[in-house]
């Protein structure tokens, strides 16, 4: 069977490292899907989900803040700021956090304010997102 290594880092430790058939993630320019000997390719992530098909058929999501993909013939490394396993998402902390960047959104006072509280509540939308599609799957 052909598999892949994905290694899926954020800024405090590796969160996944193992064989896979199959990786879904949020690319740049719209959803990515990388099997093994996929051509060579360096591209920016989205906030979203990243779907990993083991080579036992089982799945493994992780949440990704956004980041950085590396995809060689027989490797994918995403990199990551934050970095969270499915099994690890907590809703309530994260519409707590959405409702946080809503008011830090009305309250911006300055462009880089505002932008500040756009991406946040861009990521905490794209994480309640990803924890639903998760449970969806159990």
């Amino acid at each position: 069977m052909n598999t892949i290594h994905v290694d899926v880092v954020s800024a405090e430790e590796s969160i996944f490292s193992g064989e896979a058939r199959f990786v879904a993630l949020p690319g740049e320019a719209g959803e990515l899907g990388i099997f093994p000997r996929h051509v060579p390719l360096i591209t920016r992530i989205k906030p979203g989900s990243v779907r990993i098909e083991m080579a036992d058929g089982r799945e493994e999501f992780v949440f990704v803040a956004g980041g950085i993909l590396e995809v060689q013939p027989n490797c994918v490394t995403v990199l990551s700021d934050t970095a969270i396993r499915g099994a690890d998402l907590d809703e309530q902390k994260a519409k707590e956090a959405k409702a946080a960047a809503e008011e830090a959104l009305k309250n911006a006072k300055s462009e880089i304010d505002l932008a500040r509280a756009q991406s946040e509540l861009a990521v905490m939308a794209a994480q309640i997102a990803a924890l639903r599609k998760y449970r969806q799957k159990r």
